[in-house]
């Protein structure tokens, strides 16, 4: 399966260069996969798609202010975006300038209140670099640190990278938002959860991968960049009820569908787990546990088209985003949205 299968014309304009002033007013376009008919909604009206008794699951991750300017000692100006805890206070990041940054060297972030010592170089040019701070880090990159926005994203305001979090967020972690949820609002979700759907968590922490293109021409040669996930007890149950009910488990964007679908049995069931995922979903997958999935709009020729595609199917999918760029919808982390029933 070749890579430029699942690529599409989209016109620059219609990347989303701001959120919505309201959440849920988005838009939204219905995918039906079986009857293969396509409907242009308001994201507020994805309560209509979800039935009593059916399980939606949301990714409670929070994005950390991971992108830090800093200076060596020397006085140089660095960048460095913080891509995953190896372990206590050391970290893998993602450096610029990337060939002066040796082993043994120091940086100096906040006027000093966050000192880095560069430990080796990891394989694709990343870092491995350990902290020291006095007080919490978390409340220090509060502080100090910038919002990681994707590289699409040009022409965000203070206030725009505000909104790139979602009403959920809750265990610091991600390098990006899973955007599907940040359409969400507390009041939609009340209401949702008064119709009688569950909501479940799950936590799968973002990784900067998630924008890396896929190099390779063929499919199946492309390897995934590895993620952190977790999902409670509490969760575990409400899913595998969802599921023994003959209920529909709808996941909220494409991260939730990647835990789900690493975790579960034959059966579509789930168990209380911490690990690390590289699921590479694409077409030819059979589903295990997800019915139905909430997602925005992805790159051209990204794995997470793939993924889509392999729900909905690749005809159908790219079918539905060439009429979306001709109803104008808006793309990528900032845009509409899209669930597949």
């Amino acid at each position: 399966m070749k890579v430029s299968d699942f690529n599409y014309e989209l016109p620059k304009e219609l990347i989303a260069q701001h959120p919505y002033d309201k959440r849920d007013e988005a838009r939204l376009m219905v995918l039906d996969k079986n009857n293969q008919t396509i409907e242009n909604r308001t994201f507020k009206d994805v309560i209509e798609y979800l039935e009593p008794g059916d399980c939606l699951v949301i990714n409670n991750t929070k994005v950390i202010p991971a992108r830090l300017f800093g200076k060596k000692d020397t006085g140089a100006n660095v960048e460095f975006l913080l891509l995953n805890r190896i372990e206590g206070d050391t970290w893998e990041a993602m450096v610029k300038p990337g060939n002066k940054l040796k082993p043994g060297t120091k940086v100096l972030f906040g006027n000093g209140i966050l000192k880095a010592t560069v430990l080796e170089v990891l394989e694709g040019g990343n870092r491995k670099v350990e902290f020291e701070y006095e007080g919490i880090f978390n409340e220090i990159l509060d502080e100090i640190g910038l919002m990681p926005l994707p590289p699409y994203i040009t022409e965000a305001t203070k206030e725009d990278t505000k909104k790139y979090q979602t009403v959920y967020a809750k265990y610091d972690g991600s390098a990006a938002a899973p955007t599907a949820g940040l359409h969400f609002t507390k009041e939609l979700l009340e209401k949702i959860k008064q119709k009688g759907v569950e909501v479940a968590n799950v936590t799968l922490h973002v990784g900067i991968g998630t924008f890396r293109p896929v190099k390779v021409e063929t499919v199946e040669e492309h390897q995934m960049h590895s993620e952190h996930y977790y999902i409670k007890k509490e969760d575990v149950y409400k899913i595998n009820k969802t599921k023994e009910m003959g209920r529909k488990v709808i996941a909220c964007g494409t991260t939730s569908c990647r835990v789900l679908e690493s975790v579960a049995d034959e059966n579509g069931f789930v168990k209380e787990v911490e690990g690390d995922t590289n699921i590479f979903i694409y077409p030819g997958y059979k589903f295990k546990c997800i019915d139905s999935l909430i997602t925005n709009f992805h790159l051209p020729e990204s794995t997470l088209i793939m993924l889509v595609s392999s729900l909905a199917g690749k005809d159908f999918i790219l079918k539905a985003y060439n009429e979306a760029v001709k109803e104008k919808y808006k793309f990528f982390s900032f845009g509409d949205a899209m669930i597949i029933k």
